[in-house]
């Protein structure tokens, strides 16, 4: 057999349900370990796109593998792992015999101890899933995910539900993972995550992909800075502040989108001697995210 080149490729696919273009033409080359985020609204074909990656939907057109092989082909899934959106599983077995059971189905697994301890199972690995917490079920979910000892993971919204605690415990998980050589795909909403997590960030708008890069070069195709602030000012008048561009108000705060921050903030604290709270800052991924997402075509 031929080396595999690519853990996941696609060229021009295409998803449809009925007249709605859940994936329309994505063009995805990926062949090196690391943790890639794919970023998107609710809407935006993430899951879809996972969905076909794992044969659990057929692709209207264009072309996928995984592994080199056809989506959901035995060969495919003795290397993938996935944890889905909606994830559940049955309270019959203990989270160790549920491992168990899924290191079966693979030909080299782990051993069912290294992965309770790289997930840190120790504490609920004889107990029942119901019994759990959010952040331990999804953490169980995960040793079912890498047991297999897969050379590709899909993770598909892993850390909904979570508190910031068990999320970034996860997230140290996941980490850890990619750095032994696997490759992540990681669907999320979540723009903390990505930026603490991913090697590289794909957002995704209308089922297009509108923008594939680095953390950092995503970073920097917005330029400018943010100034925060608590003001009397209504939105038409810090529109109007010189170099401002977007406003966008978040309870108490204003958040001023400007390329010319030394004039907006004379102007500013010209027209409101009394603000407070000023910080001036970098645009987060946030921000990036919601302009890089208007470019695809459709909300």
């Amino acid at each position: 057999m031929s080396q595999v080149t690519s853990r996941l490729l696609a060229k021009d696919l295409k998803k449809s349900y009925g007249k709605v273009n859940a994936i329309n033409g994505i063009d995805l080359h990926i062949d090196q370990a690391g943790v890639f985020a794919i970023l998107g609204q609710n809407g935006a074909g993430k899951t879809s796109f996972i969905r076909c990656a794992l044969g659990l939907e057929s692709v209207t057109s264009g072309s996928l593998e995984t592994m080199g092989n056809k989506p959901g082909s035995l060969s495919a899934k003795q290397q993938t792992g996935v944890i889905l959106q909606d994830s559940d599983l049955p309270d019959s077995l203990t989270i160790k015999e549920q491992i168990q059971l899924f290191a079966s189905y693979y030909p080299n697994p782990l051993s069912v101890d290294d992965t309770i301890a790289m997930c840190e199972l120790h504490s609920f690995a004889d107990k029942g899933y119901k019994k759990l917490s959010g952040g331990q079920k999804r953490r169980a979910q995960f040793a079912l995910a890498i047991v297999g000892d897969p050379q590709l993971i899909f993770l598909d919204e892993p850390t909904t539900g979570l508190d910031i605690d068990a999320r970034r415990r996860l997230w140290s998980i996941i980490r850890e993972f990619a750095n032994k050589g696997k490759t992540i795909v990681l669907t999320t909403h979540y723009l903390e995550e990505a930026d603490n997590l991913a090697d590289r960030i794909m957002v995704m708008n209308a089922g297009k992909i509108v923008a594939d890069s680095t953390p950092e070069d995503i970073h920097k195709l917005v330029k400018g800075s943010v100034v925060r602030c608590q003001t009397q000012l209504s939105i038409a008048q810090l529109q109007s502040l010189s170099g401002g561009g977007s406003v966008t108000v978040s309870g108490r705060f204003s958040e001023i989108h400007t390329e010319q921050v030394n004039n907006t903030l004379a102007q500013l604290l010209s027209l409101d001697p009394d603000l407070q709270d000023l910080t001036v800052s970098q645009p987060k991924l946030e921000d990036i995210f919601g302009q890089l997402s208007q470019t695809g075509g459709g909300a």
